[in-house]
């Protein structure tokens, strides 16, 4: 049996601390319910927020971490720069990245991406439609043509990304914007994707077919053990009889 894949959902936790409107939707915090959401039989899932030691993500919890899902919105600054690249380097090493919605904005999906993931935006509550662009894709597996969510709000064009190893999902806003909302890419032996829907307001995250993605994104970018690369001054394998 394979080991079962383990998620650490991070969250700041403070919108829920602070807005009664926040805490109304998420009463135990957006990361709780994201963890609900995508338990299943083969994942092991724990939380990390904020405002705990280390922000939660300890070297022990990173390394024993395959799939880490990052939701931040207020805070990206109080996130010591010695935690974002503790979370690069494992990254790098192989682990997983899951970014969601304002996270887009957070030191380590900016770093890794290099870019200042800047974006429109507007908050009015508005219908959005994320279309499926790549159905071939795995983290579109069980989703129909397009996932409609009734209220969210808005990210628009453009969005100061780097252009996407792939991109799956593309968002329609009734005011009439689109977005890239569904973007994967490698960053040395790493997978990340980003997805954007998730506003503290809205219940996005007991939508059933957002937690679908996310699951498929956790086992999409989940490690794969395959050949181990070597970095350093190296031998010749074989003698080398043309010199200088």
């Amino acid at each position: 049996m394979k080991p079962a894949i383990r998620v650490t959902v991070w969250n700041e936790f403070l919108h829920e601390k602070e807005n009664e409107a926040v805490r109304r939707v998420y009463p135990l915090g957006l990361h709780q319910a994201i963890a609900e959401g995508i338990r299943q039989e083969g994942v092991e899932v724990r939380t990390a927020t904020l405002e705990e030691p280390e922000h939660g993500l300890t070297e022990e919890v990173l390394n024993e971490t395959d799939v880490l899902i990052w939701w931040g919105h207020k805070a990206h600054g109080r996130v010591e720069d010695a935690i974002v690249d503790r979370v690069q380097e494992r990254v790098l090493q192989g682990m997983g990245l899951i970014v969601l919605h304002s996270g887009h904005y957070s030191k380590i999906f900016k770093k890794l991406m290099g870019t200042s993931c800047s974006l429109k935006w507007r908050e009015v509550g508005e219908k959005e439609r994320i279309w499926v662009v790549d159905p071939a894709h795995p983290i579109a597996e069980g989703i129909g043509q397009y996932v409609e969510i009734p209220h969210e709000e808005m990210y628009g064009e453009h969005f100061d990304i780097p252009k996407p190893d792939e991109l799956v999902f593309v968002s329609w806003f009734e005011g009439g914007e689109v977005f890239r909302s569904g973007c994967t890419y490698h960053r040395g032996l790493g997978k990340v994707f980003y997805f954007r829907p998730g506003h503290e307001t809205y219940p996005t995250y007991y939508n059933p077919d957002v937690l679908r993605v996310i699951s498929n994104g956790v086992q999409w970018a989940a490690p794969r053990h395959g050949a181990t690369p070597v970095y350093h001054h190296t031998l010749p394998l074989e003698e080398i009889r043309s010199t200088k």
